[in-house]
């Protein structure tokens, strides 16, 4: 069974359409630190049911983060989450911010975010339009570069 980390914002993006189940069907069971879950329950303009809730999320508790300087710029629920990806040898971390990907992608991580899981929701056929999707979330203000979101919607023939 693989180990995946996510970070706070693809749980956002996937609620917003309300396609959280996207998750588990890529991945399984998705390891999520506590930073994560209580990011997520401050609550904002889109609303993430409990993680705590879903029977799919193990919460995880951070410990002091290792690699302090290299994950200086990131905010805690980055931080928290590549660093114990790193710890637990995860086989993927689930993060869309670029700074974010980066340093997971340099200590050595396999990265993918909220865009690869609706690829392969579109390749499985889970989803009816990979644009349709994305489109959904930007109107809740979710923001991914346009050439990015274009290249990829072309590998599903969109």
């Amino acid at each position: 069974m693989s180990v995946v980390f996510c970070n706070t914002t693809p749980f956002i993006a996937l609620a917003s359409i309300n396609r959280l189940d996207l998750m588990p069907r890529c991945f399984g069971d998705v390891h999520v630190v506590t930073e994560v879950i209580d990011e997520c329950a401050v609550g904002g303009r889109v609303k993430v049911p409990n993680l705590r809730m879903l029977d799919w999320v193990i919460p995880v508790v951070s410990q002091p983060v290792v690699h302090t300087t290299l994950l200086l710029e990131l905010d805690k629920g980055e931080k928290h989450t590549i660093d114990m990806a790193k710890r637990n040898q995860a086989d993927w971390v689930i993060i869309d911010e670029k700074i974010g990907r980066n340093l997971a992608e340099y200590l050595g991580l396999r990265v993918t975010g909220t865009l690869g899981i609706l690829l392969k929701a579109k390749q499985q056929g889970w989803i009816d339009s990979f644009l349709e999707a994305v489109h959904s979330m930007q109107q809740y203000g979710i923001r991914y570069h346009p050439n990015l979101v274009q290249k990829l919607a072309q590998r599903v023939n969109e």
